[in-house]
């Protein structure tokens, strides 16, 4: 299992949290995901990263698919994988209405069909191949009729230092997640219950890896986990507890709420209700506290050294290959601490169950 560190999207005090990712490296840590959402762009804080690391794996968590032509978007996964020395991974996602209408103004529409057709442009352009794309979503060049009518094809001028850059799908939904397993190297997945994997998403997995081509190899599964080697006490949880709440009642609209749907699909339909309506009521504090203490628990990855082994092969279990850890101890010495001590019980736990 691949140790990494999950980034936050706030953007306070980014140098020191860059200061620390660099003591992270030296305690173990194998990569960094820096997320997007509506906040400042990814790719800015990977380059930065890349300059500041030498050995650690760096990956957008995710960038928006909508948000970028399929062109710009590869090559700014090859720049990025250029200036890091082969070391960047395309993590992607789709995001969801509010986002793409409300603060882009494209339409969202025919995610999964997009999702597959960037795959493929991408992929293209990796490969230098002169790019003549002609899809349901994106035609390139664009066809006569469209535009100027002046557009010829091109290839991408540079080589990249790679022609296959690992792309990561962020996913939810059973479609969503067949996709991912059928055409990317790695899974994002969040919120992930370990207990409730097989029976949530175990269908969608087989169903997208009986028609995944060999040449991507295994399915990477990565995971985001708030991180502390301490007794798990609530106020230690508070700001989980808080982002679930967000997710699970903001982050979307009544009938369109990806990590909403989720939960209800663990079994919690009525929390799942309740925290949307208190959260859509502006009454975030009371949302935040019908979050189930399960869901918090199992979501998290807080305990002593024996609890925090029995929760990593638990992950191992669910197929989790990736956990990306966001250090919770109250001073930075504890946090590179805890990181170093985590490598090591990682080490102790062994491979994932595919």
């Amino acid at each position: 299992m691949r140790l990494g560190i999950q980034l936050g999207y706030r953007g306070e005090g980014f140098a020191d949290a860059v200061d620390e990712v660099v003591e992270y490296e030296a305690a173990g840590a194998e990569l960094v995901v820096v997320p997007e959402a509506y906040s400042f762009d990814a790719v800015s804080q990977l380059g930065y990263l890349a300059a500041r690391t030498t050995r650690l794996q760096i990956a957008s968590g995710v960038m928006q698919l909508y948000s970028r032509t399929p062109t710009l978007t590869a090559m700014t996964a090859a720049g990025l994988d250029y200036v890091s020395g082969g070391r960047f991974s395309l993590g992607l996602g789709v995001s969801g209405p509010q986002v793409v209408e409300g603060f882009h103004g494209v339409a969202y529409d025919a995610p999964l069909g997009r999702t597959r057709e960037v795959v493929e442009i991408c992929r293209r352009v990796w490969r230098r191949e002169t790019l003549i794309f002609s899809g349901d979503h994106y035609r390139i060049p664009l066809p006569p009729g469209e535009g100027t009518g002046l557009g010829k094809p091109l290839k991408l001028i540079n080589h990249p230092v790679r022609p296959r850059i690992p792309i990561l799908l962020a996913a939810m939904g059973p479609r969503n997640v067949a996709l991912a397993a059928e055409i990317a190297e790695g899974w994002q997945a969040l919120f992930l219950d370990p207990r409730a994997a097989g029976r949530v998403f175990g269908e969608s997995l087989a169903e997208g890896r009986s028609r995944r081509k060999p040449e991507l190899g295994p399915l990477d599964i990565s995971v985001p986990v708030p991180f502390a080697l301490a007794e798990p006490a609530p106020s230690l949880l508070d700001r989980h507890r808080a982002q679930l709440a967000l997710y699970l009642g903001g982050m979307g609209a009544r009938g369109r709420n990806f990590s909403n749907d989720l939960i209800r699909r663990y079994g919690y339909p009525r929390e799942a209700a309740v925290i949307q309506e208190l959260y859509l009521s502006g009454r975030r504090a009371e949302a935040a506290a019908a979050v189930p203490d399960d869901l918090v628990t199992s979501t998290s990855l807080v305990g002593r050294p024996d609890e925090i082994r029995r929760r990593l092969a638990g992950l191992a279990a669910a197929g989790v290959t990736t956990v990306l850890v966001s250090p919770l101890a109250a001073t930075r010495a504890e946090r590179v601490r805890d990181v170093g001590d985590l490598r090591c019980l990682i080490d102790e736990v062994g491979p994932a169950t595919p």
